[in-house]
């Protein structure tokens, strides 16, 4: 895997532009930095259409999560999306998530909290990556992966398919430009406006009570609004009425 390179602005256009044909990426962050956000976000923009040549639907992107304890039985079971026989083999598990893949015209195959995969013993690690490795191979299908920075070691369980991965790290937020945007830009989608004036000060209170999350910011900010919101109302409602 090639060096991490940083910023939630390259990761997110990254996932804007994957196709069939692009490498594989990783996207590293700690828990509230808004990762299932951008993967969210992702699959809504690639939705399921209708193939008028095949006549069936396509589904270009399919997303899951890693299991808490994976094996390759449970990843089968993940990626056929319905309970199967228990007495199926491997073999079996296979062909039909192949034949699946290959019918909804499968192209990138997202995986979050991908770090779960360190939870298995070492064998369970080595066997479901050289699973993902033959599906993409199988497949000509894109993997993009999730995950705490752990995810990086579980990744690289694998050589070979680490090698295909791109990484991206979206790093905690800072007092620059980038953090500006991102606060101007929740504050214009809120339903009640607040100030816009943004000061380095105030932008600083924020990261620090927040922890620099995403997550967090936006809640914080949420219930600003929400507060501003109430107080508007109250002062409407002391108004005598007649």
């Amino acid at each position: 895997m090639g060096a991490i390179s940083r910023g939630p602005r390259q990761a997110r256009a990254q996932t804007s532009t994957l196709d069939a044909h692009a490498f594989s990426i990783a996207i590293y962050g700690d828990s509230g930095m808004g990762k299932t956000m951008i993967m969210e976000k992702f699959r809504l923009d690639h939705p399921a259409d209708f193939d008028p040549e095949t006549g069936k639907a396509r589904t270009p992107v399919l997303a899951l999560q890693m299991s808490g304890k994976p094996n390759e039985r449970r990843l089968y079971a993940r990626l056929l999306g319905a309970p199967h026989n228990p007495r199926a083999t491997i073999v079996d598990l296979e062909q039909k998530a192949i034949d699946l893949l290959k019918v909804a015209q499968i192209k990138v195959l997202v995986i979050d909290e991908v770090h779960n995969l360190l939870s298995g013993s070492h064998r369970e690690q080595r066997v479901v990556l050289n699973t993902l490795r033959f599906l993409s191979n199988e497949l000509k299908m894109s993997l993009v992966c999730f995950g705490v920075a752990e995810a990086r070691e579980a990744i690289h369980g694998d050589v070979q398919l680490a090698r295909r991965f791109e990484a991206f790290l979206l790093p905690r937020w800072s007092t620059n430009e980038e953090f500006e945007d991102l606060v101007r830009a929740v504050l214009r989608n809120l339903p009640f406006r607040l100030p816009s004036v943004l000061t380095v000060k105030s932008l600083r209170q924020i990261l620090d009570v927040s922890d620099c999350l995403t997550a967090k910011i936006f809640t914080m900010l949420n219930a600003l609004a929400v507060q501003r919101l109430s107080r508007a109302t109250n002062r409407t409602n002391s108004f005598p009425h007649g």
